[in-house]
């Protein structure tokens, strides 16, 4: 069931770069305001991914209690990433762009406000009960129906970064590059490890369905709706 989580997350807790086209006008300029924004934002970027892959790897198997400190550690970093990144965008000045302070603006107040939305769900999921495997699987719902809304916010936090010039000097930059995970993949154990055979099933099959599923045990899922160059931004 966690793996509904992880789908949002990844929908939306990532940084995405969508890419336009290129003026050479400001060119030096640009990348430079890139260069130093991605050097701070670079290990924001790997804890993000890092949170995700620490959600992925307690999907399956795992006890509602693992769930539970999984999801609410996760949230933490994420939320604690967002506000470095926000830090990152305000040291960096604003782009050299037009409407450049605005841009620089918005971006930091919106990844505050997804700061501060991701640890409404840490407060969420540590307030569920591990020991009713029922409720707890229909508080985890509520749980990835907020996911859905905070990646609508975490789509927009960088988007004017994102846009034109400033984008695809953003997209050359390593620091600003989807990156792998550090946290290693959790091994296996039991199938049934914690879990009702309900529960169990749900968690294997939720992570290809679609959201929107009637079955309260089911986590509703967000797919990425933009291709990813980095790794949203978170």
């Amino acid at each position: 069931m966690n793996k509904k989580l992880a789908a949002a997350l990844s929908g939306g807790a990532v940084l995405v770069l969508a890419l336009a086209g290129c003026s050479d006008d400001e060119g030096d300029k640009v990348g430079d305001w890139a260069k130093t924004f991605c050097d701070q934002a670079k290990p924001q970027i790997q804890k993000r991914a890092d949170a995700h892959q620490i959600i992925i790897s307690t999907a399956a198997d795992s006890k509602p209690a693992e769930i539970q400190a999984a999801d609410s550690k996760a949230f933490q970093d994420i939320a604690n990433a967002d506000r470095a990144l926000a830090k990152a965008v305000e040291a960096a000045g604003a782009p050299p762009v037009e409407n450049g302070e605005k841009v620089q603006k918005d971006a930091i107040k919106e990844l505050n406000d997804t700061a501060v939305a991701y640890e409404g769900l840490k407060k969420q999921v540590d307030a569920l009960d591990p020991t009713n495997q029922q409720k707890f699987a229909d508080g985890l719902q509520g749980v990835a129906d907020g996911l859905t809304k905070i990646e609508k916010m975490d789509q927009n936090a960088l988007s004017k970064l994102e846009d034109g010039e400033l984008g695809q000097a953003m997209a050359k930059q390593p620091g600003c590059q989807k990156p792998t995970a550090s946290v290693p993949p959790k091994t296996s154990a039991s199938p049934n490890a914690g879990a009702t055979s309900d529960a169990t099933s749900d968690s294997d099959s939720d992570s290809d369905s679609d959201s929107g599923s009637t079955n309260p045990t089911k986590k509703a899922s967000a797919k990425p709706t933009k291709k990813s160059t980095v790794g949203k931004s978170e």
